[in-house]
């Protein structure tokens, strides 16, 4: 059983027990009972061979009461079967190279082109047409799981520090009239489009200087793995997938790996900001934004390695019930 988010879980009245077939003395505390209704990912869980979620530290954060969303004991009580395996995205669809959607076509060996798609980002948000101001990108649910109430407060260090913003997303009715509110009373600095389009998605990943996850809990996360492809500086919040995929420009030399971008902790607002004041110094140093762009194209983010982590816990699954 692959587990996305604890968040949504399947929780029914008991009388769907006889609907759906099952006898009722599965209705129990080691079986589908959940606080007097059933829960079929309770089962799942309960009756599984093995257990994986989208990344190692998720795999570790739902194990705790907080985090498992009420299952975090079941789940430490199947410690042994569970494991975290990162998800990937589809190079193919997701290159810089060969990306249709984008208004310039770039590599790692020629970053220059990554220019002109930050011109026309600019140009399609309506914003203030300025190559030397930090170019802030988010594609996201508009949510509180996605932490974009806690954005919204970093507003005024955006705007302070001279960035401007290019959001692109939906959700929460209050979210998006909060955004389209602070757009329009920051017209050229601050832009929303409320919705989904996917060609915009690709533009922002190719011309925003650096991309925003602040998510409050954030399974694996797709979106920093396409700015790591597509050059744009993720900075995430350390939770989940995004703890896993991203090196912070502070760890580099510890991990022995090259920095990709910045994360920050606890997830509030404040923490936020201070990040964001921390990526706008880097910006300006053009050496270690050119390392950390860098860092991040070369960085794997395809399914090759983790497809084959699946496949080696399959052919395990196999091999325990041969007699």
């Amino acid at each position: 059983m692959t587990i996305h988010n604890m968040a949504y879980q399947g929780k029914f009245d008991r009388e769907l027990i006889s609907a759906i077939g099952l006898p009722w003395d599965s209705f129990n505390v080691n079986g589908l009972e959940y606080f007097g209704g059933i829960s079929f990912l309770k089962a799942g869980l309960q009756f599984a061979d093995r257990i994986t979620t989208v990344s190692p530290t998720y795999a570790h954060e739902i194990q705790s009461d907080e985090g498992g969303m009420g299952l975090g004991g079941l789940l430490r009580e199947r410690a042994g079967v569970l494991s975290g395996i990162l998800n990937g995205i589809d190079i193919s669809v997701w290159n810089p190279e060969t990306d249709p959607h984008i208004a310039y076509r770039f590599s790692a060996q020629d970053l220059a082109f990554r220019a002109a798609n930050k011109a026309a980002l600019q140009q399609q948000f309506n914003l203030a047409s300025a190559p030397e101001t930090p170019l802030l990108g988010v594609i996201s649910r508009l949510s509180w799981q996605k932490g974009l109430d806690l954005l919204l407060e970093a507003i005024p260090t955006i705007l302070s520090e001279g960035m401007q913003l290019a959001l692109l997303g939906s959700g929460d009715r209050d979210l998006q009239d909060r955004y389209q509110a602070v757009a329009r009373a920051n017209p050229g600095r601050i832009a929303v489009v409320i919705g989904y389009d996917e060609i915009l998605a690709h533009l922002i990943q190719a011309g925003s200087d650096a991309l925003i996850v602040p998510s409050r809990f954030e399974p694996c996360g797709l979106t920093q793995l396409c700015a790591l492809r597509y050059g744009a500086v993720p900075i995430v919040s350390r939770v989940g997938g995004l703890e896993d995929t991203i090196i912070d420009i502070g760890e580099a030399d510890r991990s022995g790996h090259h920095a990709t971008g910045f994360k920050f902790a606890p997830v509030t607002a404040e923490a936020l900001a201070g990040t964001l004041r921390k990526a706008n110094i880097a910006f300006h140093d053009k050496l270690t934004w050119r390392r950390l762009q860098l860092s991040g194209l070369a960085t794997d983010v395809s399914w090759r390695n983790r497809a084959g982590d699946y496949a080696a816990l399959y052919r395990d699954l196999i091999a325990a019930r041969r007699p």
